[in-house]
């Protein structure tokens, strides 16, 4: 544009991207070769804090069983067994996630919530 040149009314932009529903979300899915900014799952990290947090109610003594927690927090125990497996998972993998650096895989709260082997190296080839 040159100094004398107008200035349109409207501008047009282009940004290919396909909508995909996933487990009642919409996300939003990227051409193949471009690669998305790595952002904290912010689910993912929500799960995690609560895993941590039970787990220390539980240790401490406030709550006697699982179901008793579960009861506490309006939740079923099934889920809050799920989540309070996260606690399980390795530190490195935990700092990873609330670092934002998963790796190359997707990193998802349904994903790491399906059963993962018990042994560290194994969770991090599995996951990263």
């Amino acid at each position: 544009m040159t100094f004398r040149t107008p200035i349109p009314d409207t501008v047009t932009l282009h940004v290919p991207f396909r909508v995909v529903k996933r487990g009642g979300r919409k996300e939003m899915h990227l051409p193949d070769g471009v690669l998305p900014d790595r952002k904290a799952d912010n689910t993912l990290v929500k799960a995690l804090a609560r895993a941590f947090r039970w787990k220390r109610m539980l240790e401490s003594g406030e709550f006697t069983t699982i179901a008793e927690l579960a009861e506490h927090e309006g939740i079923a125990p099934s889920y809050m067994t799920r989540v309070l497996r996260l606690t399980l998972l390795a530190p490195g993998l935990v700092q990873a996630i609330l670092d934002e650096k998963q790796g190359s895989k997707e990193v998802t709260l349904a994903r790491v919530l399906e059963p993962f082997p018990a042994i560290w190296t194994k969770q991090r080839e599995r996951l990263e």
